[in-house]
């Protein structure tokens, strides 16, 4: 360790040179020294240097100052026990370093013991060597020093600034030896140090290491270049302070005025402590409390008593009274007339008696009392109590509920119940016979229940009324008429259009009115009368010229002249009538045309000609005809006369068919469902 640093201290000049400067050499070895003696740890302690040479020196000193630490501990364990045994356990650093001090300074002791020199030849080490030698020696003057400071040291090499000191210099020896020259080419060590192997540089003496300090037991041994100091191990404690000297001396806090005492209390310094006195004193028969104040002593409390035997004792304020004894009797006796014995009270004989109506019968210096059922004679308070019959024989006497009387009981019952024949006994109560429902009661063991008619329910609020239920206002209430739904007191009706449909049997669908049917239409009688949903039309129609009707729908043309405009003509014309709802879904086919059977080779087309306004209608061509389809939606009520043409190409010829279609749109009533529209 001591080499190490001397080596680090002879660099100064030229690490100096990279730290700047603001901060030496010495100053870094300082701060690390300071972190070591305060066991930090060495490899992470806060740079004070931006420099890598400071921060080298700053690890290392305060590495050399632990490992001084912990040897001192080993030489001191080999000195005081004698072994080094309880270190066997553990493979930290610290340890092994403390075990290897505490074995190289036993080594040296049993060299001494044997008179073996101290310095001899065994490869140890260097640190184990110096530890072994020291022991040997056991505090040879050689290693006795004084405190130096290293300023003090190096100021000692000065330059030749300084005449008186280079006049013991030797030629040419500053620039040889590391610290003085004695002469004749000879280097020597200031005090604190000793002579490398070299004869020129100097190493650092560790008198902790060595056990060299004359550090008291419960201070510890701290090195320091040339000399080392001795540091309190625990504190002084509470009330004292730590000297110059290293002692520990009582704080008076009375002369510094650190106490707290009140105003009229004095401050009177006590070892490590003090303690407050009351200014004023209390005379004689008074005792003094913690805020100063008198209180009086009361002297006939106390164990011995004051009086003589045969006097009671009145304490007065600072003193006491001793007055002679008056014949004292006891509980049941009073003293006679002629003031000199006690007699008996017969408790009995009072105006109201001792017992309360109860029967006393008494006794030499007391009483008791023969107590009527349902009480207790108290023989603490000599009085009859009340049995609380209910306590002391609970669910025994009543069957719901016991309530206590004076000298008895009475039983009771919830609600709902009645107190039965025998007393003791619950019946359950017809509440129903009350009527406290407003419609129907139903009797439950010990309460009653409500229920409502049809139609109604029952009032959340009291649980008693019936509130009609408003079917129409359920969310099933929609679903309930297919039409219109009217609520009435317990129940509902159902109502439809008002022309054109008739209430269903089940009271909430609505059936369309077939007006056709019923006769109820105004068509004439050259008229034919055509159902719709809600209504009727009127339909009539007439073939065109050169046609002549075939049927009831069905017109068919006459034998042509062979002119181009007639053999362009249809050869038969059909009407068909439709009706639906409005806001049908689109796509949705309404009407098929086609012939009635096919050939092979058949080429059918099929499109609409006329009446096709707003072209909410379409056509396409299917396999064997057509279809006509609704395309646009249509929303409002509306009649279409449609004419859909189909050509049919067969064996080379081209035949024209036309479809008359009369389309009725109704308005869509909600919940009503409508035929199936024909195609």
């Amino acid at each position: 360790m001591g080499p190490g640093i001397v080596i680090l201290f002879s660099l100064f000049g030229v690490l100096s040179a990279n730290v700047g400067k603001q901060i030496s050499i010495e100053q870094c070895c300082k701060d690390g020294q300071d972190r070591g003696t305060d066991n930090q740890d060495c490899t992470s302690i806060p740079l004070i240097s931006e420099s890598t040479t400071c921060r080298i020196v700053q690890e290392q000193c305060c590495v050399a100052v632990l490992e001084d630490t912990v040897c001192t501990s080993g030489i001191n364990m080999a000195k005081g026990q004698g072994g080094c045994d309880t270190l066997f356990t553990g493979s930290t650093c610290e340890i092994k370093t403390t075990k290897m001090c505490c074995d190289c300074c036993l080594l040296g002791r049993a060299a001494q013991e044997q008179g073996l020199p101290c310095d001899h030849s065994l490869s140890l080490g260097y640190q184990c060597g110096l530890v072994s030698r020291a022991c040997c020696h056991d505090r040879a003057p050689d290693v006795e020093t004084k405190p130096l400071l290293v300023s003090e040291k190096l100021s000692e090499t000065a330059t030749d600034k300084d005449p008186a000191v280079l006049s013991n210099l030797c030629s040419n020896g500053l620039a040889k030896c590391g610290q003085e020259c004695v002469g004749n080419g000879t280097c020597a060590c200031f005090q604190g140090y000793k002579l490398k192997p070299d004869g020129k540089n100097c190493d650092d003496i560790n008198e902790c290491l060595l056990g060299a300090s004359n550090c008291r037991v419960g201070e510890r041994c701290i090195n320091t270049l040339g000399s080392y100091r001795c540091q309190r191990e625990v504190s002084c404690g509470t009330g004292y302070e730590l000297t110059d000297s290293n002692n520990c001396k009582d704080i008076d806090e009375c002369e510094l005025g650190t106490h707290n005492c009140a105003p009229d209390f004095e401050c009177q310094n006590t070892q490590g402590s003090f303690r407050c006195r009351p200014k004023n004193q209390c005379g004689d028969g008074y005792i003094q409390d913690a805020l100063g104040n008198c209180i009086d002593i009361n002297e006939c409390l106390s164990q011995t008593g004051p009086c003589h035997p045969g006097q009671q004792c009145i304490n007065t304020l600072g003193s006491f009274t001793c007055l002679r004894n008056s014949i004292n009797c006891g509980r049941g006796y009073h003293v006679n007339s002629e003031g000199n014995r006690c007699v008996d009270i017969d408790e009995c004989k009072g105006p109201d008696g001792a017992c309360a109506g109860h029967t006393c019968v008494n006794l030499v210096g007391s009483f008791r009392c023969e107590c009527k059922a349902g009480f207790i004679f108290n023989s603490v308070s000599r009085v009859c109590d009340d049995i609380n019959e209910c306590r002391h024989y609970p669910g025994r006497l009543c069957a719901h509920k016991c309530e206590n009387a004076m000298g008895s009981y009475k039983c009771s019952c919830t609600q709902g119940f009645k107190l039965a024949s025998d007393g003791r006994n619950c019946d359950d109560l017809n509440e129903c016979e009350s009527n406290p429902c407003s419609q129907e009661c139903a009797n439950v063991y010990g309460s009653y229940q409500c229920y409502c008619r049809r139609g109604y329910q029952l009032s959340d609020v009291d649980g008693i009324n019936c509130e009609d239920i408003d079917e129409c206002a359920l969310p099933t209430g929609g679903h309930i008429c297919a039409y219109r739904c009217h609520n009435t007191p317990g129940s509902f009706h159902c109502t439809c259009p008002a022309t054109g449909y008739a209430l269903a049997p089940n009271g909430r669908s609505c059936q369309d009115i077939d007006e056709c049917v019923t006769g109820t239409h105004t068509c004439s009688e050259t008229e034919s009368c055509f159902n719709v949903q809600g209504g009727f039309r009127c339909l009539s129609f007439e073939c065109p010229p050169n046609y002549r009707r075939a049927e009831e729908t069905r017109c068919e043309r006459l034998l042509c002249n062979q002119s181009s405009e007639c053999l362009a003509s249809p050869l038969r014309i059909t009407y068909y009538h439709l009706t639906f709802p409005t806001n049908l879904p689109v796509p949705t086919n309404v009407f098929r045309m086609g012939p009635s059977n096919t050939a092979p080779g058949d080429d059918i087309q099929v499109a609409i000609v006329s009446g096709n306004e707003g072209n909410f209608f379409g056509a396409q061509n299917v396999p064997s005809g057509g279809v006509m389809s609704v395309t646009r939606p249509i929303t409002e009520p509306r009649d279409f006369e449609l004419s859909l043409e189909m050509r049919l190409l067969r064996y080379g010829t081209t035949s024209t068919y036309l479809a008359k279609v009369s389309v009725f749109v109704v308005q869509e009533q909600p919940n009503m469902s409508y035929n199936a529209v024909p195609e």
